[in-house]
């Protein structure tokens, strides 16, 4: 399963003395991206699915953000607190075939079944080879075998979580209709984009590797 993500340029400003603040323009596209879904049968190398899916940056990408850019290692320390696991679920709302749309204000998986800490990150250059030095594109790669995450996805999210525990601990219990920005989001799950889908099925006969691309 090949993801993509384009982030729009990040926002900036500045104020001197409280009176004169600087913002850059508004009116930039917004935050999207693409998902490419491949699944294997695990006996016969078959591929059994494919598909191409828009998906959704959600509100709380903005508090990741600027943690990240303020302390990289919170909240553990000398860790990463970026991107760590990509989770998976059966509880989009709508119809199993056409589920809703996503909402940015979409704060945690409404069913997790599993969630997985990334087997590699990648970085990508302009032509989309493989890179050892930083660029503005990456590749988040999970894969589940055979027994992991079986069962019928129709939601997915890539998560910064508090702890790596493959099950969910510390959900933000709000969202998407009543967003509430000033919950204290210390020590819980923070989700980057939100993925709804008709139905797909894992069985426990196959393996499913997801690369989710973030471009930024």
């Amino acid at each position: 399963m090949l993801f993509r993500d384009a982030l729009k340029a990040n926002k900036a400003g500045m104020s001197l003395n409280a009176a004169f603040t600087y913002k850059e323009p508004h009116g930039l596209p917004p935050s999207k991206g693409q998902v490419f879904i491949e699944a294997m049968d695990a006996r016969t190398g078959e591929i059994i699915e494919k598909r191409e899916i828009p998906n959704l940056i959600v509100r709380d990408a903005g508090i990741l953000v600027t943690r990240l850019l303020r302390d990289s290692t919170y909240p553990v320390p000398g860790v990463n607190g970026g991107l760590r696991m990509l989770a998976v679920g059966t509880g989009a709302t709508g119809n199993l075939l056409s589920p809703d749309a996503p909402q940015d204000g979409q704060r945690m998986l409404n069913n997790e079944l599993f969630r997985k800490v990334f087997a590699s990150t990648t970085y990508r250059d302009g032509d989309g080879l493989a890179v050892a030095y930083e660029t503005n594109v990456c590749d988040f790669t999970t894969t589940f075998s055979e027994s992991e995450a079986v069962g019928p996805w129709n939601e997915m999210a890539l998560l910064a979580p508090f702890d790596l525990s493959p099950t969910p601990g510390n959900p933000i219990v709000n969202g998407p209709d009543n967003y509430d920005p000033t919950i204290d989001v210390t020590g819980k799950d923070l989700m980057l984009n939100y993925l709804t889908y008709s139905v797909i099925s894992k069985p426990n006969t196959a393996i499913f590797t997801v690369t989710w691309r973030i471009s930024a």
